[in-house]
């Protein structure tokens, strides 16, 4: 059975115990992990099973499937993206004539990308950029070691400062 009907299943059986959709929820991320459904889906069916609903399956639709995902556009995308990273998720959707929500879901979902200051970048990183930080930090290390002024000359681009109070009691906290 598909993952996704198996916790539609086990959501109908949540419902017919009783259980609130939070319950449900907490059970269905308990069982699947990484692979629960979101907690939004995971209400919805919920709700619809409880209204009465005895499917499983989704229903029919009408209209034209989205082609937008489709395996030309993803190559096209990554193509783009690997050309020019400062590309803007509306470029790429004049350039292919697509719009701009399906752009951004195949760069996250199809892609794994996310914006990282504007720029899209891999969320995992390659073997090779890997070993390329290894041996940076490697060489940084040994720098450091054979100059002790050089972290000295070090010059920082950007800098964030940061707070951090840790009021010890409610009245502090107030303050």
């Amino acid at each position: 059975m598909d993952v996704k009907l198996e916790q539609r299943a086990n959501i109908k059986f949540c419902v017919k115990l009783g259980k609130s959709g939070v319950e449900t929820f907490e059970m269905v991320r308990c069982a699947y992990g990484n692979e629960a459904m979101s907690r939004e889906r995971c209400f919805e069916w919920h709700v619809r099973f409880k209204r009465g609903r005895t499917s499983l399956k989704d229903d029919e639709r009408s209209g034209q499937p989205s082609t937008s995902s489709a395996p030309k556009n993803v190559e096209t995308i990554w193509q783009l993206v690997h050309e020019d990273y400062q590309r803007t998720i509306k470029d790429i959707a004049a350039i292919i004539n697509v719009s701009y929500g399906a752009v951004q879901a195949i760069l996250t979902c199809d892609l794994n990308m996310h914006c990282v200051a504007a720029k899209f970048v891999s969320r995992l990183l390659t073997p090779e950029q890997k070993e390329h930080r290894v041996a940076i930090c490697q060489e940084l290390r040994q720098r450091a070691l054979d100059d002790p002024s050089f972290m000295s000359r070090v010059i920082i681009g950007d800098e964030s400062w940061v707070c951090w109070n840790d009021p010890k009691t409610k009245q502090q906290s107030s303050q």
